[in-house]
């Protein structure tokens, strides 16, 4: 199986050299800096370590999904594109907002999707927040969820108009290790308290170092979805 994995993820890297940049190829693998992934400096620390994936969802998944269904490879240009011209494209890496839901297997979904046109421009403020208040608060992140189809959204139990469906959604995890879940709750509540209504930003923590950021409302809430449960409260 990981000898499959690896040939796809090889074939694809090849099928698509003239527009590697789709997939950030200049990404650095685990426990390589930025800055010795190209030539430019990094504007991150080096990676600690590997954030946790649902299984089918690495960056080898996503070339073999795209060997899979080479009609997906224009579309994944375009909304690259379309980051860029924003200056937005290298906050996250581009791969990882095309992925769906850690539960996309349970919902026999797939583990990625390029969100719709119409809706590209409703992450741009999300990205925004992300680039100008959590990553100079907690480093680098890594995106585990964001756009959701309607059935995908269903299946997850989310709301009929839920902000991953309209692709205002994001949950983040921070990629170093060496920032704990309080340290993470202390330092994004504080951002989130000070610039997230100028963003129109919500903020949600699940368990672990799991957090949802959004462009669709100034809000915060907890693990059972409640903003009396939001541990944001404990560092007003």
């Amino acid at each position: 199986m990981l000898k499959l994995i690896r040939t796809a993820a090889i074939a694809a890297t090849l099928a698509f050299a003239p527009n590697a940049a789709l997939a950030h190829e200049t990404d650095p693998a685990p426990g390589q800096s930025k800055a010795s992934a190209s030539a430019g400096p990094s504007r991150h620390a080096p990676r600690a370590s590997r954030a946790p994936l649902a299984p089918g969802q690495s960056k080898a998944d996503y070339y073999a999904w795209l060997a899979r269904a080479p009609e997906q490879r224009a579309a994944v240009i375009a909304f690259r594109d379309r980051l860029a011209a924003e200056r937005l494209d290298s906050i996250v890496p581009v791969w990882q907002l095309i992925r769906t839901s850690s539960s996309w297997r349970q919902c026999a979904a797939q583990p990625f999707e390029v969100a719709p046109a119409d809706k590209w421009g409703n992450i741009a403020a999300t990205l925004k927040f992300v680039r100008d208040e959590v990553e100079p608060a907690i480093g680098e992140v890594e995106a585990l969820s964001a756009y959701r189809n309607e059935h995908l959204n269903a299946c997850s139990a989310g709301a009929p108009k839920s902000a991953h469906r309209m692709f205002f959604a994001l949950d983040l995890t921070p990629v170093s290790a060496d920032v704990t879940r309080e340290t993470m709750i202390g330092a994004i509540c504080a951002a989130h308290a000070r610039n997230g209504r100028g963003h129109a930003t919500g903020l949600g923590f699940y368990s672990g170092r799991r957090f949802h950021v959004d462009s669709n409302g100034f809000r915060k809430w907890g693990p059972d979805g409640s903003g009396a449960t939001s541990p944001c409260l404990r560092h007003a």
